[in-house]
């Protein structure tokens, strides 16, 4: 252990403690940190050297867009409806069938912007897995964030809330092992948490990785009705007051100093590490003013914003946009409203004609169209990977209950078995259709795709091995997923 003097702290907030407040500084568990470094060093090593390396679609993306729609969406009523005269009564989606981009590809009359750009990405018509106490929102949630379930799940697929033994969110995992060389937030999550009942925002943090690694979590003030939430945002804690510059920051910037003479061999095993490039990134990224200036949307145009449409998710979809551009690793769009809810959530129990054509469709229609084309225009979208998907679909049957829960005449309950999902660039095949459902939509008839399946193509776009090694809380191994890259996805 090493001890260090220091000033009085007459120019902390808490001057009045003198020197019990930071008068000296003691270093111990250096152990811990070469261990900690090391085991980084280790995994980005092993993904360096992965047998993947050069495979299609191997380190494509700079960068990653998920737009998570929570609650999940029919996928008979978007973009994988039957043909009406095939189909039974209780199936049968309310909508029309329209032409699409794509020769024979239909979707329903809820999209017909995003029918008209389903040349840019693919389609993946065939995602699936049999729950296990996964019916509701909350474990499935948990697995398609994090690529693992949990030992603890209730009847009702609840979990306890969020715990530091958690696995971690998957964009935890990328800056970890893929830290952005910009001075820039590195993970952003917006504009609201993960979140069933009471279980709020499991699955959405770092877990095991420890705080460090959680997202900025953007959530700007208002509820989740507010359409306009997005110009509320405040980004007062990435300004720095002018007497930072003056004072502390130059007594941290000694400290730091004092720390390096005194432990010359962590000095030495990290030499290759960087420290102090790393040190000048974060500090870096309160000076430049990076980050604060992509969070204003206020300078794009009207016209632009309006495309994009002017609610939560379109000005999310944007900011997501603007924040890639400017150097963020990973953005995480979750849908804005409580998974199990009303209005516009995908959660269709009860009322799913009119809440989808007024609310939560058009809301879709426009933001994620808007975005794949602005990408695409910028030239962003061969380095950014875009996936939008839910935790599950909706029952073929309406009117019936899967989950325990009660359904209207026309809603959909909770469906794990058959849904689609949606991804494209950063050499993702433009114009693809993978997999395909059988004729009411209940089951995979071809290329069945696991949710964890989609976590390993993330990492495998990233240049991370799927199969990295990390260490939980008790120091045990464990992989990124278990599960393959789909590889048939990428051209």
């Amino acid at each position: 252990m090493f001890r260090f003097p220091g000033a009085q702290g007459k120019d902390l907030c808490d001057s009045h403690l003198g020197n019990n407040r930071r008068d000296f500084l003691r270093v111990g568990g250096a152990g811990m940190l070469g261990m900690t470094l090391n085991t980084i060093l280790r995994a980005q090593s092993a993904s360096a050297n992965s047998p993947l390396v050069g495979s299609s679609g191997w380190g494509k993306a700079k960068s990653v867009i998920m737009l998570y729609l929570q609650g999940g969406p029919s996928h008979l009523d978007l973009w994988d409806p039957k043909e009406p005269n095939s189909v039974p009564d209780n199936v049968r989606s309310d909508f029309s069938n329209i032409q699409t981009k794509l020769p024979g590809v239909n979707f329903t009359e809820i999209l017909p912007r995003l029918a008209q750009v389903n040349d840019k990405f693919t389609m993946i018509r065939s995602m699936s897995y049999t729950p296990v106490g996964l019916f509701n929102h909350t474990a499935a949630i948990y697995q398609i964030m994090t690529g693992y379930t949990t030992d603890k799940v209730g009847p009702s697929g609840q979990l306890e809330p969020p715990t530091p033994k958690d696995f971690p969110n998957f964009g935890s995992n990328i800056v970890r092992l893929k830290p952005t060389d910009e001075p820039m937030l590195p993970f952003v999550m917006l504009p609201r948490p993960l979140q069933e009942s009471n279980v709020v925002n499991k699955g959405g943090t770092a877990g095991f990785l420890g705080k460090a690694f959680d997202p900025y979590y953007l959530f700007p003030e208002g509820d989740d009705m507010n359409m306009s939430k997005m110009d509320n945002v405040k980004v007062d804690d990435l300004q720095l007051r002018p007497d930072v510059f003056s004072v502390r920051l130059n007594r941290r910037a000694s400290l730091r100093e004092a720390i390096s003479a005194k432990l010359p061999l962590i000095d030495k095993a990290v030499a290759d590490y960087n420290i102090d490039e790393f040190y000048s990134q974060a500090l870096n990224l309160l000076v430049s003013g990076r980050a604060r200036d992509s969070f204003n949307l206020s300078v794009e145009s009207d016209a632009l914003r309006d495309r994009y449409g002017r609610t939560s998710f379109g000005q999310c979809c944007l900011m997501a946009r603007r924040l890639v551009e400017a150097g963020t690793r990973v953005v995480e769009v979750v849908w804005p409203k409580v998974a199990n809810s009303d209005n516009h959530s995908w959660d269709h129990h009860v009322g799913l004609t009119g809440r989808m054509k007024t609310q939560s469709g058009p809301m879709l229609d426009q933001g994620l169209t808007t975005l794949f084309e602005d990408l695409d225009e910028r030239g962003l979208l061969d380095e950014t990977l875009v996936v939008a998907i839910g935790e599950f679909g909706r029952s073929p049957q309406k009117g019936v209950s899967t989950s325990g829960n009660s359904n209207s005449a026309d809603g959909r309950d909770h469906w794990p078995y058959c849904y689609t999902s949606v991804i494209g660039g950063a050499g993702i095949k433009r114009g693809y259709v993978h997999g395909k459902s059988d004729k009411t939509g209940s089951a995979p008839l071809e290329n069945p795709v696991h949710p964890t399946e989609i976590l390993a193509t993330i990492y495998h776009s990233m240049g991370i091995d799927p199969h990295t090694i990390v260490h939980n809380h008790l120091n045990q191994p464990r992989e990124l997923v278990k599960a393959e890259t789909v590889e048939k996805l990428f051209s």
